[in-house]
């Protein structure tokens, strides 16, 4: 096999664990939407969230294109970098998900404090939620189904030879078939 030509294309082993995709879900300010056209194009869109509940929570007006995507496809993906969050680069996850559209005042009420509190203080954070108080807007929950995540600090402590096998990940299906299947498809083996 040609030098390192399967060991740098081996990602998955460096997954983030529960507590590290906790506190990047909290910390990070903003996430990219992903949701399907209705002729079957990706597109997505950078929104502030609140993850709460173990669920990822977006607010929208419902006129947008994205509303009526995910009423029509509710299978959603949410991707998150440590970049928009206190913890610099280097982490980030996605979340594939389906999406649930709220229009009830029980949700925008705790959501629009905890949305605008998440960033602000003080009076801006009140006229941000006032802001928010639409009868246009809608919240989109999003239930996680799967996640794929990715520790760069991890895959740089292993390259040092400094990671505790314990940190490491199973490898999964992408890196333990499809990789070995393209490196020898590639005659690389």
């Amino acid at each position: 096999m040609a030098a390192g030509a399967k060991d740098h294309e081996t990602v998955s082993i460096y997954p983030l664990d529960e507590r590290q995709r906790e506190e990047l879900l909290t910390t990070a300010s903003e996430c990219s939407l992903n949701w399907s056209t209705s002729d079957g194009w990706p597109v997505g869109v950078i929104h502030s969230f609140v993850w709460k509940d173990g669920r990822a929570w977006i607010t929208a007006g419902a006129h947008r294109h994205r509303i009526a995507a995910i009423r029509r496809n509710p299978k959603v993906s949410v991707v998150v970098s440590s970049a928009a969050s206190k913890r610099g680069p280097g982490q980030s996850l996605t979340l594939k998900g389906r999406a649930v559209v709220h229009e009830d005042r029980e949700t925008k009420d705790w959501f629009y404090p905890a949305l605008a509190y998440k960033g602000l203080s003080g009076p801006a954070a009140e006229d941000f939620v006032q802001r928010l108080n639409s009868p246009l807007r809608v919240i989109i929950e999003v239930i996680p189904e799967k996640w794929i995540t990715f520790d760069g600090a991890k895959m740089a402590m292993d390259t040092m030879g400094t990671l505790p096998d314990d940190q490491r990940g199973p490898m999964l299906e992408s890196d333990a078939v499809r990789l070995q299947r393209e490196i020898q498809r590639r005659g690389l083996d």
